[in-house]
């Protein structure tokens, strides 16, 4: 194992994030709030610290990396970012207990937008930007981010970072550099934030609003900056916030082959016919399903199940309707589509939907095979056949995922919560979504677990983001024993 080239890509992770604190430290000085200016400093002063020791000890770090090293970066990046993202929030004593602000800042950056906030407007302006901005470096992923600024070493340890980071069964770069395919992924994605920003600024929500609400929708995060999340802006902010969640739900190589100007092949791939294909479905069956709730009214029904279904299913989490209280037909496709989730290589969560459609085109497979045993059937998506590698890796993912959840509900049942609680609360978690059913809803909150369950619930968070595998490796004493 290179342990030097380890530490020191976490050396240069902790450097960017007292970069990235920088931002919310201008606010506090701004707000002429010195106490929690001083915050700020602290935190950035220990991440540079850190970051800066990291350096310079591992500062010979040479040889080839390999996938291993790829996974424990980044297993180890986002809980070392973490821990050191939830000091601003502890040091000024805004969220006092250090679990819970350790919860926040993990649920931001991994984009889940699950809280333990009972006002979010309490908040000082600097912590709710720094809250919000976390979810926009973790969307694309902050190992993503470092490809794209940083070089990285030869042997293909770029390739392996960029694996490990980014969501679906297979990750592909856009072109042979992986460092170009990191910087064209980062262009688009801040060129569709600033997009976002424009039209919110158009329907005249303010600068700071602006930004918090884009970086929470290009994140696919969800955290809000007032109690009533997106419910008190106008209709057409919500619309600009119902069309930009769904896009950032789009893998994003489908941006990149409409600019290269293949339309055909950009927009008739079959994950992105499915992926719309289920959120039109559901928007039309959930409008029909609380339609009575609305006196009859089609648009209103309509407006808030659109932004509901684009909010759960690309696992962003924003609510214009408490939608805890519509019928169980329209809750139960709400829970379905947050753990079916977004593309692959996009900002969503849940477990994608190429993997559903790799998973039914094994099913027919296997079933094809067991009718005619000697026929030779092959998997296929986008008009490609998929290698066996990859559709075991699917079966894996899927196994372990369900292994997870069922251990998980099974330690959340010791806080005496209702089964809907604790099940939604575990599935919000590991889809990165925020919100659940009864007392994680909508207007509820993750307050009410013991500091165990919020523990487990930032492990579903942080496996649900990182597809479960860079986690388990990182756990595994296996991957420290042996010497590479």
């Amino acid at each position: 194992m290179n342990r030097k080239i380890i530490g020191k890509t976490l050396g240069f992770l902790l450097l960017l994030e007292c970069v990235f604190l920088f931002p919310s430290a201008f606010i506090a000085i701004l707000d002429h709030q010195r106490e929690l200016l001083g915050a700020f400093v602290a935190s950035m002063a220990v991440a540079a610290g850190l970051g800066l020791s990291l350096s310079f000890l591992c500062r010979k770090a040479e040889g080839r990396y390999y996938a291993r090293e790829g996974f424990l970066i980044v297993g180890l990046g986002w809980l070392v970012l973490s821990a050191v993202g939830a000091l601003p929030f502890w040091i000024s004593g805004e969220i006092p207990h250090y679990v819970d602000a350790l919860f926040e800042v993990i649920s931001g950056f991994t984009t889940t937008g699950a809280s333990i906030l009972t006002s979010v407007e309490d908040m000082s302006r600097a912590l709710l930007f720094w809250r919000s901005f976390t979810h926009w470096l973790g969307g694309m992923g902050i190992l993503v981010f470092l490809l794209a600024v940083v070089p990285m070493g030869k042997g293909g340890y770029s390739v392996h970072l960029l694996r490990a980071e980014s969501p679906g069964p297979s990750v592909d770069k856009l072109v042979p550099k992986t460092r170009q395919s990191a910087t064209i992924l980062y262009s688009i994605y801040i060129a569709l934030t600033v997009l976002c920003v424009l039209f919110l600024l158009a329907g005249g929500m303010p600068l700071f609003d602006s930004l918090c609400t884009a970086f929470g929708t290009a994140g696919t995060g969800g955290f809000g900056i007032k109690n009533s999340s997106m419910a008190a802006y106008s209709p057409y902010l919500q619309t600009v916030c119902t069309v930009f969640m769904a896009l950032f739900g789009v893998n994003f190589t489908v941006y990149f082959l409409l600019l290269l100007g293949k339309i055909k092949q950009a927009l008739l791939g079959e994950e992105l016919r499915l992926y719309l294909g289920i959120m039109l479905g559901s928007m039309a069956l959930i409008t029909w399903n609380i339609l009575p709730l609305y006196g009859g009214s089609v648009h209103a029904a309509l407006h808030d199940a659109a932004f509901s279904v684009s909010s759960v299913m690309t696992t962003t989490g924003f609510a214009t309707a408490d939608f805890n209280l519509w019928p169980q037909l329209s809750r139960t496709i709400l829970v379905i589509l947050m753990v079916v989730g977004a593309c692959a290589g996009s900002t969503g969560g849940g477990i994608k939907c190429s993997r559903v459609l790799l998973l039914l085109r094994s099913l027919r497979t296997r079933m094809r095979q067991m009718l005619h045993p000697r026929s030779v059937s092959l998997v296929r998506l986008e008009g490609r056949t998929v290698g066996e590698e990859t559709v075991q890796g699917v079966y894996t993912y899927m196994t372990a995922y369900c292994a997870i959840a069922i251990l998980s509900i099974l330690l959340l049942s010791l806080d005496n919560l209702s089964l809907e609680t604790n099940f939604t609360a575990v599935m919000a978690c590991l889809n990165n979504i925020g919100p659940g059913l009864d007392l994680v809803g909508p207007t509820g909150n993750y307050a009410h677990f013991s500091d165990l369950s919020k523990l487990v619930l930032m492990l579903n968070m942080l496996l649900g983001r990182l597809e479960i595998f860079p986690l388990l490796i990182m756990l595994s004493p296996h991957t420290w024993r042996r010497a590479a």
